[in-house]
């Protein structure tokens, strides 16, 4: 029986993605997803998907702002673009979206199922029960406007939902898994994020089996003045020991402050990122993948990138750590360098590439990139979160620094023109 994994905040944030960082996120997504596929196969992918912590991580690392709802559709907005044209050579197929998008997820679904020989009637029935059990059984507050269906030429699937609550400015996002379920109606969430705000009325649950059959009773029964007076029988029973108790579940909040702290990181693991990059790039990444351009901040980011395609799910608990990477679109927590972007890609479509052939050296280099990191984190240190964070900006202008308010500008120039304003100030004074 698939169970619910936790739950999260997630603060509600308008605004597009940019097309110069979508662009990055289709390829960077894809190249991912595809390494994962490699190393692991299509059900480890689906399975990442539904693991709200790493599908937070998932979008810090191609440079989404790292804490908000926004992640949600351009992390299935890049795959759809980037997954979809290799469809017929990696099975998998991502359908549905934001809005009239979500729409359009039966005829989709329908078209795939003749293409791969899959039951397209049980596929659509499959997504409009989820849609329906999210936004009728599980009584939340939230209004769905988002649903994103992934399903493989197996015919196993995984649904992203997000909801909205306009009034307390909160998204709540919830993830679906075919693999193990035996009822969509007890317990079929792998998971659900968001801040829980109040009572959750959550007919889905499998405590909730005898409150559906006595509402279905009473309905037959008595009709629906009686049901009103019936209400008080659905409450849960008390013992004397107090109410039932609730099964304990992890719950990742993300907060509502915009800028990344370090309260909000896992040092530990950062500082063993960037020693194993610095430890291993000379090793690996000048003798054997060779590619022109990079250096040793494009290999800190691959650090991250390879914690991403192979970290275990406890390796997801701090999402912000993976904005370390590739920055962020509005600056936070600096902006983000597309150098970097663009090599971190290089190298992933090299070694991803040759790796289709059965050449594994490059993924092979990016594994134990991602060991050597945590082996490291166990006993090296490094600097606080300001000091890397104002390194990023000082390099921000070299390295291709962009964001959603336009290119970085060069430091010194900046102070330059800084200065000759308060000299004219003062002469105009």
């Amino acid at each position: 029986m698939v169970k619910r994994a936790g739950s999260a905040d997630l603060p509600l944030h308008g605004g597009r993605v940019p097309r110069w960082l979508g662009e990055r996120m289709t390829r960077l997504g894809a190249v991912i997803s595809e390494a994962i596929v490699i190393h692991y196969g299509r059900d480890e992918l689906l399975r990442r998907l539904a693991h709200p912590f790493w599908f937070q991580s998932f979008g810090s690392v191609m440079g989404m702002d790292w804490h908000s709802s926004g992640i949600t559709t351009s992390v299935l907005g890049a795959l759809k673009r980037g997954l979809n044209p290799m469809a017929n050579e990696l099975g998998i197929h991502v359908c549905g979206g934001r809005g009239r998008h979500s729409r359009r997820t039966p005829d989709e679904l329908v078209a795939i199922a003749e293409r791969a020989g899959l039951d397209g009637q049980g596929l659509v029935s499959a997504s409009r029960l989820v849609a329906k059990v999210d936004s009728a059984a599980v009584q939340d507050g939230f209004d769905l406007y988002l649903h994103g269906f992934i399903v493989t030429d197996t015919g196993k699937w995984v649904v992203v939902q997000q909801g909205m609550n306009g009034d307390r400015r909160q998204a709540r996002r919830y993830h679906w898994l075919s693999e193990g379920m035996t009822s969509f109606i007890d317990n079929p969430h792998s998971a659900i994020e968001g801040r829980q705000q109040g009572n959750i009325v959550n007919l889905a649950d499998h405590r909730a089996a005898p409150s559906r059959l006595g509402q279905l009773d009473l309905l037959a029964t008595f009709g629906p003045d009686r049901i009103l007076r019936e209400f008080s029988a659905l409450e849960p029973p008390t013992s004397p020991r107090g109410p039932a108790e609730q099964p304990s579940l992890p719950h990742l909040i993300m907060p509502d402050h915009h800028d990344v702290r370090q309260s909000d990181i896992n040092m530990r693991r950062l500082h063993g990122a960037m020693a194993a990059a610095a430890d291993r790039g000379p090793k690996d990444f000048e003798e054997l993948i060779l590619t022109p351009g990079v250096g040793a901040r494009t290999v800190r980011a691959l650090a991250m990138v390879s914690e991403v395609v192979h970290g275990t799910p406890c390796r997801f608990s701090d999402p912000a750590r993976y904005s370390l990477a590739h920055g962020g679109k509005d600056r936070h927590p600096f902006p983000v360098p597309l150098k970097v972007y663009d090599e971190t890609i290089r190298v992933m479509k090299s070694a991803v590439g040759k790796a289709r052939l059965g050449r594994e050296e490059e993924l092979q280099a990016l594994q134990r990139l991602d060991a050597q990191a945590r082996q490291m984190e166990r006993y090296v240190t490094g600097p606080d979160l300001k000091e890397i964070v104002a390194g990023e900006f000082a390099q921000s202008h070299d390295r291709g620094g962009r964001s959603v308010f336009g290119w970085e500008r060069d430091a010194a120039e900046h102070r330059g023109s800084m200065n000759r304003d308060e000299e004219i100030g003062k002469k105009s004074g």
